[in-house]
Protein backbone atom coordinates (compact mmCIF):
# COMPACT_ATOMS: atom_id res chain seq x y z
CA UNK A 1 0.00 0.00 0.00
CA UNK A 2 1.43 3.48 -0.71
CA UNK A 3 1.71 6.05 1.82
CA UNK A 4 0.00 9.59 1.98
CA UNK A 5 3.22 11.40 0.06
CA UNK A 6 3.69 9.14 -2.69
CA UNK A 7 0.05 9.33 -3.36
CA UNK A 8 -0.04 12.92 -4.11
CA UNK A 9 3.32 12.98 -5.46
CA UNK A 10 1.65 10.50 -8.04
CA UNK A 11 -1.35 13.18 -8.79
CA UNK A 12 0.94 15.82 -9.00
CA UNK A 13 2.74 14.04 -11.63
CA UNK A 14 -0.79 13.14 -13.34
CA UNK A 15 -2.10 16.81 -13.35
CA UNK A 16 1.06 18.22 -15.02
CA UNK A 17 0.88 15.49 -17.38
CA UNK A 18 -2.45 16.18 -18.37
CA UNK A 19 -1.67 19.72 -18.04
CA UNK A 20 1.67 19.21 -20.83
CA UNK A 21 -0.04 17.24 -22.95
CA UNK A 22 -3.32 19.29 -23.43
CA UNK A 23 -1.35 22.10 -23.87
CA UNK A 24 0.72 20.11 -26.68
CA UNK A 25 -2.81 19.20 -28.09
CA UNK A 26 -4.08 23.12 -28.22
CA UNK A 27 -0.38 23.86 -30.21
CA UNK A 28 -0.87 21.57 -32.64
CA UNK A 29 -4.70 22.10 -33.41
CA UNK A 30 -3.66 25.62 -33.69
CA UNK A 31 -0.65 24.95 -36.08
CA UNK A 32 -3.23 22.84 -38.13
CA UNK A 33 -5.89 25.64 -38.53
CA UNK A 34 -6.51 26.54 -42.48
CA UNK A 35 -4.53 30.47 -42.97
CA UNK A 36 -6.26 32.62 -45.03
CA UNK A 37 -3.78 35.15 -47.35
CA UNK A 38 -3.79 38.04 -45.00
CA UNK A 39 -3.10 36.21 -41.62
CA UNK A 40 -0.14 33.34 -43.94
CA UNK A 41 1.65 36.32 -45.75
CA UNK A 42 3.23 39.51 -44.53
CA UNK A 43 1.26 42.77 -44.76
CA UNK A 44 2.59 44.52 -47.46
CA UNK A 45 4.05 47.66 -46.63
CA UNK A 46 2.12 51.09 -46.71
CA UNK A 47 2.50 53.20 -49.47
CA UNK A 48 4.47 56.34 -48.35
CA UNK A 49 1.91 59.56 -47.84
CA UNK A 50 1.24 62.13 -49.91
CA UNK A 51 1.09 65.13 -48.76
CA UNK A 52 -2.23 66.41 -49.18
CA UNK A 53 -3.35 70.34 -48.70
CA UNK A 54 -7.35 70.81 -48.30
CA UNK A 55 -8.96 73.96 -49.34
CA UNK A 56 -12.00 75.29 -47.67
CA UNK A 57 -15.03 77.39 -49.65
CA UNK A 58 -17.49 78.43 -46.98
CA UNK A 59 -21.08 79.02 -47.28
CA UNK A 60 -22.36 78.02 -50.85
CA UNK A 61 -25.72 79.33 -50.67
CA UNK A 62 -28.05 78.09 -53.62
CA UNK A 63 -31.91 78.86 -54.06
CA UNK A 64 -33.61 75.82 -54.84
CA UNK A 65 -36.02 75.41 -57.69
CA UNK A 66 -40.04 76.30 -56.95
CA UNK A 67 -41.98 73.33 -57.83
CA UNK A 68 -46.18 74.58 -59.43
CA UNK A 69 -47.27 73.96 -55.60
CA UNK A 70 -45.02 75.71 -53.31
CA UNK A 71 -44.96 79.35 -52.59
CA UNK A 72 -42.49 79.96 -50.21
CA UNK A 73 -38.04 79.95 -51.17
CA UNK A 74 -36.34 76.90 -49.92
CA UNK A 75 -32.77 77.25 -49.57
CA UNK A 76 -29.88 74.78 -49.83
CA UNK A 77 -26.15 76.04 -48.21
CA UNK A 78 -23.03 73.88 -48.09
CA UNK A 79 -19.09 74.15 -47.25
CA UNK A 80 -16.89 72.50 -50.01
CA UNK A 81 -13.61 71.15 -49.50
CA UNK A 82 -10.93 70.59 -52.29
CA UNK A 83 -8.37 67.92 -52.11
CA UNK A 84 -5.41 69.54 -53.66
CA UNK A 85 -1.56 68.87 -53.92
CA UNK A 86 1.11 71.21 -51.78
CA UNK A 87 2.20 72.44 -55.31
CA UNK A 88 -1.32 73.16 -56.62
CA UNK A 89 -2.58 74.77 -53.38
CA UNK A 90 -2.41 78.49 -54.03
CA UNK A 91 -3.53 77.75 -57.90
CA UNK A 92 -6.90 75.91 -56.05
CA UNK A 93 -7.30 79.34 -53.56
CA UNK A 94 -7.19 81.34 -56.76
CA UNK A 95 -9.97 79.14 -58.35
CA UNK A 96 -12.08 79.37 -55.33
CA UNK A 97 -14.41 82.37 -57.52
CA UNK A 98 -14.58 79.77 -60.27
CA UNK A 99 -15.74 76.69 -58.44
CA UNK A 100 -17.83 78.81 -56.01
CA UNK A 101 -20.03 80.11 -59.89
CA UNK A 102 -19.92 76.32 -60.96
CA UNK A 103 -21.44 75.04 -57.88
CA UNK A 104 -24.23 77.26 -57.95
CA UNK A 105 -25.03 76.60 -61.27
CA UNK A 106 -25.15 72.76 -60.95
CA UNK A 107 -27.16 72.93 -57.87
CA UNK A 108 -29.68 75.20 -58.86
CA UNK A 109 -30.91 72.99 -61.36
CA UNK A 110 -32.56 71.18 -58.09
CA UNK A 111 -35.73 71.41 -56.78
CA UNK A 112 -36.09 70.85 -52.78
CA UNK A 113 -37.50 67.41 -53.30
CA UNK A 114 -34.82 66.38 -55.57
CA UNK A 115 -32.20 67.66 -53.33
CA UNK A 116 -34.18 65.87 -50.28
CA UNK A 117 -33.74 62.72 -52.28
CA UNK A 118 -30.17 62.72 -52.62
CA UNK A 119 -27.21 61.41 -50.97
CA UNK A 120 -24.18 63.17 -49.77
CA UNK A 121 -22.48 60.56 -51.99
CA UNK A 122 -24.97 61.94 -54.73
CA UNK A 123 -24.13 65.67 -54.32
CA UNK A 124 -20.59 64.56 -54.73
CA UNK A 125 -20.74 63.19 -57.47
CA UNK A 126 -22.47 65.84 -59.35
CA UNK A 127 -20.59 68.94 -57.84
CA UNK A 128 -17.25 66.41 -59.17
CA UNK A 129 -18.90 65.69 -62.60
CA UNK A 130 -19.66 69.45 -63.10
CA UNK A 131 -16.52 70.52 -61.96
CA UNK A 132 -14.76 67.90 -64.50
CA UNK A 133 -17.06 68.84 -67.60
CA UNK A 134 -16.26 72.68 -66.54
CA UNK A 135 -12.41 72.09 -66.68
CA UNK A 136 -12.64 70.03 -69.94
CA UNK A 137 -14.89 72.52 -71.68
CA UNK A 138 -11.96 75.42 -70.85
CA UNK A 139 -9.26 72.69 -71.62
CA UNK A 140 -7.65 72.85 -68.01
CA UNK A 141 -6.23 70.94 -65.74
CA UNK A 142 -8.19 70.88 -62.04
CA UNK A 143 -6.01 72.03 -59.55
CA UNK A 144 -7.31 69.60 -57.11
CA UNK A 145 -8.18 66.03 -57.10
CA UNK A 146 -11.83 66.37 -55.82
CA UNK A 147 -14.10 68.14 -53.82
CA UNK A 148 -15.69 66.83 -50.64
CA UNK A 149 -18.67 68.09 -49.20
CA UNK A 150 -17.84 69.39 -45.20
CA UNK A 151 -21.54 70.68 -45.05
CA UNK A 152 -24.85 70.50 -46.26
CA UNK A 153 -28.06 72.12 -45.12
CA UNK A 154 -31.97 72.20 -46.74
CA UNK A 155 -34.15 74.40 -46.04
Amino acid sequence: MMNKSTAQLLILAFALLAGTALAAGGAVWWYLQPRTASQSESPEPLPEAQNHKYVSLDKVIVMLRAQDNQSAPHFLALDLVFKSSAELEKKTKEHLPLLRAIAVKALSAYTVDTARALTIEQFTAGINRAYSESYARERQDKPFTEAMIGKLIIE
